[in-house]
């Protein structure tokens, strides 16, 4: 077995994936680190996406957002009421992981910048 695995991005979970003895005729192609992801991003998953941006936009240089905000704001847009905002939080840790992804972002916990495909518990988004 190779000492290192060539691995990827996921483009819709934004996590890393690595190789596998499946995808050895069709690596190149391979775009999804599993059936679930083939379907794309969700509605909500392109509005955490859009919050995340127009909100660091809007914020002085240097600070930072949660992702609980994010999820917050999506449930009160959506209608939501009491803890519905927690089913939210997936698609607001995905839509950082994507644009950590394409280099916009990073994301932090304790002011440290953290691997986003391993990081658990809550963490900010901010500029990278």
């Amino acid at each position: 077995m190779p000492a290192h695995l060539p691995s990827k991005v996921c483009v819709t979970c934004g996590r890393s994936f690595t190789w596998r003895k499946k995808w050895e005729r069709t690596w190149d192609e391979v775009r999804y680190c599993s059936k679930r992801c083939r379907g794309g991003p969700s509605a909500d998953d392109q509005a955490c996406e859009i919050l995340i941006l127009r909100w660091l936009n809007e914020r002085p240089c240097g600070t930072s957002i949660c992702s609980s905000e994010v999820a917050r704001a999506l449930a009160v847009a959506n209608g939501c009421i009491d803890d519905e905002w927690r089913q939210l939080l997936e698609p607001a840790r995905s839509a950082a992981r994507r644009l950590v992804a394409s280099g916009d972002v990073v994301i932090t916990q304790r002011g440290d910048v953290v691997d986003p495909s391993t990081t658990k518990g809550p963490f900010r988004i901010r500029w990278a």
